[in-house]
């Protein structure tokens, strides 16, 4: 199965507009106001960390043979994740990860973001 799972804060009283976000920022790069920008570089050590047994292609590209690959995506305000047959645990690894950052799941095959957990 292929998803991309989708990442990013929003700065405190901006206007909510997840489909948007995902639009702009997540699929076309663009910086967006109202958006937090997030420790990249950790988070890319963090999955280098959890993900150390896994093959890592380059700094954005992992597999695992009989468990999937993924790709990531970054600018400065989000983190975009492009999983290719992966297993529901190392998904779940990686929302993980960037709720320990403080950024909630996009899921856009669904058009919902999992953040009832914030501070909104």
């Amino acid at each position: 199965m292929s998803m991309d799972l989708n990442f990013w804060k929003y700065k405190e009283g901006a206007v909510h507009d997840n489909n948007k976000i995902y639009e702009l920022a997540c699929c076309d790069g663009k910086m967006v106001d109202g958006l937090e920008e997030l420790p990249v570089n950790e988070i890319i050590e963090k999955i280098a960390s959890v993900f150390s047994d896994w093959t890592a292609l380059d700094n954005n590209h992992y597999e695992k043979e009989e468990r999937g690959a993924f790709e990531i995506f970054t600018t400065p305000q989000i983190v975009r994740f492009d999983c290719n047959g992966m297993q529901e645990a190392d998904m779940n690894a990686l929302m993980d990860i960037l709720i320990d950052f403080g950024c909630p799941l996009y899921d856009p095959q669904i058009s919902t973001r999992f953040d009832s957990w914030t501070d909104r």
